[in-house]
């Protein structure tokens, strides 16, 4: 269950493909290389249960090195190569990181953050160096491929996309798990989506985000192989498909959006009847995406509601999911409750805060109040992600927004995700955000950004296509539901994984109107 037993069984198959290049990275290759950074780690006084931090594009070294620190026993920080350098900085001093690692690509951030992280004792950089970092190169490829004696493997300790503040870090005990042991992601990978030695799964988003980390370690675990885009694109991922012959893979809903928006002609140019298994997450999909996803592809889309904090998992397959459209299925780890904000259960069908019962401990590092407010207030040893949802009489979750995003106009709570979810599916629509802005009558009012498939030309033009999505949209919604006006922009800023930097946006408006959310 970990590469040392591909790479003695089957050494030269490809463990790693990149997917524009095709350059290949074998099991011999991935495991050798693994163990000579586990024995440098260890070499440099890193300690079993010691951390250690890492920041890399989506490089075909960047699984040698999970898997290195993973050997070593090691609690592993992969940080987002899109952080600020106050962010990285941050992050490395406050998960304790004793070494990072980081590729030349972002050498001007490796060099701004020497002095801000004073307790990293050893700096190491992929593809050259800067001053105050050793080349990894010279460094790893010399050291001992002797594995090291009574291997424990190592864990994430990832963080939030910071979204709100600094990220914070999702932490739980080390588990001691001597490093032959079935790793949970791989079992949860066999049992529900089909995971074997024999799958081909292509990989589109950053791999420092938590489900392309650990699906990519369950895949390598398995002996399976991952083709990894260096950056999504809708048409190369279906060209990806077909070349490599893919039949896993993991998306979130924006990547099936994009996919969609293609011309059919587009679309049609490939195969991708070799998909056995298509997993999706970090958001939910609105209800008629799915529904041409899965008459696109067929019944073989899993979702799966979870987070970082593995607090809970909800899941369901593509049979679960046409009798209850929209859901994000039922859990199979930790019970679901529904409250209110004092705590009281609700009946079903009402929207409250998710709480998950009985499921693994964790804590946000170094911040007690946050980990204080994940809590059920009651004291029942429940745990929320800050979500909003209901269930239904057959117990399956529904997703309704998150709880900071919900808007309050005029004593009605209004979840904007609803908003969002009819006006991705208009033709003329690539992304949009809607939230809420000030509104002296009201409280709030309802707002959408829109990025346009083409940008109107002048202000005429942009209260058309303004009038259009909004009459489009109160065709599907209640009014109240829906945008009172609607402003354009060429980009929204959205994290590589999908996940939406809505607080920006919300923000700007509010520091406009000279006010504070």
């Amino acid at each position: 269950m970990y590469p040392a037993d591909h790479a003695a069984t089957n050494p030269d198959k490809p463990a790693v493909i990149i997917a524009e290049t095709g350059e290949v990275i074998t099991y011999k290759e991935l495991h050798e290389s693994a163990v000579k950074l586990s024995n440098v780690l260890r070499s440099a006084g890193l300690k079993v249960g010691d951390h250690v931090a890492y920041c890399m594009e989506n490089h075909r070294r960047f699984l040698e090195v999970t898997w290195g620190c993973h050997y070593a026993g090691l609690i592993y920080t992969a940080c987002s190569s899109r952080l600020t350098k106050d962010e990285l900085a941050y992050i490395i001093n406050d998960c304790g990181a004793k070494a990072f690692i980081t590729t030349k690509y972002k050498a001007d951030q490796a060099t701004e953050i020497l002095a801000m992280t004073p307790g990293v004792s050893l700096r190491l950089m992929i593809d050259g160096t800067v001053s105050g970092y050793d080349s990894f190169e010279a460094t790893v490829d010399d050291a001992s491929t002797i594995p090291l004696p009574d291997m424990i493997s190592g864990q994430d300790m990832l963080y939030s996309s910071g979204t709100t503040g600094m990220p914070k870090g999702i932490s739980r005990d080390l588990e001691m798990t001597p490093i032959s042991e079935f790793i949970g992601v791989a079992l949860v990978g066999q049992f529900l989506f089909g995971f074997t030695p024999d799958m081909v799964y292509v990989s589109p988003a950053p791999l420092y985000h938590a489900a392309p980390l650990r699906f990519n370690i369950a895949v390598t675990a398995l002996g399976g192989t991952t083709v990894v885009m260096q950056h999504f694109d809708a048409e190369r991922f279906l060209e990806f498909v077909r070349r490599y012959k893919a039949t896993h893979t993991q998306v979130v809903p924006t990547m099936f959006i994009r996919m969609l928006k293609l011309e059919t002609s587009v679309r049609e140019k490939y195969d991708v009847s070799t998909l056995t298994s298509v997993i999706h997450s970090a958001a939910p999909c609105p209800v008629d995406t799915k529904k041409q996803m899965i008459d696109w592809w067929g019944p073989i889309i899993h979702e799966y509601y979870a987070g970082s904090e593995a607090n809970g998992f909800v899941y369901c397959n593509s049979e679960q999911w046409l009798a209850h459209p929209g859901t994000v299925g039922t859990a199979i780890q930790g019970a679901v409750h529904i409250c209110d904000e004092d705590g009281n259960e609700l009946p079903r069908g009402e929207s409250g805060t998710v709480f998950f019962e009985g499921s693994a401990a964790f804590e946000y590092h170094n911040d007690p109040e946050k980990t204080k407010n994940s809590r059920d207030p009651r004291g029942r040893g429940w745990s929320t992600l800050g979500d909003v949802g209901y269930l239904d009489e057959d117990n399956f979750l529904y997703l309704t927004d998150r709880k900071a995003f919900m808007i309050i106009s005029g004593g009605v709570n209004i979840y904007p995700q609803e908003a969002e979810n009819v006006l991705v599916q208009h033709s003329k629509v690539v992304d949009v955000a809607v939230f809420g802005v000030p509104n002296d009558d009201f409280g709030e009012e309802v707002k959408a950004v829109v990025q346009p498939v083409t940008l109107p030309a002048s202000d005429d033009e942009a209260r058309e296509l303004a009038a259009e999505l909004i009459s489009f949209c109160r065709s599907k919604l209640a009014d109240i539901k829906c945008p009172r006006s609607i402003d354009f922009r060429a980009e929204l800023p959205r994290h590589p994984t999908g996940k939406l930097y809505k607080r920006l946006l919300k923000d700007e408006y509010w520091a406009a109107a000279g006010r504070k959310i």
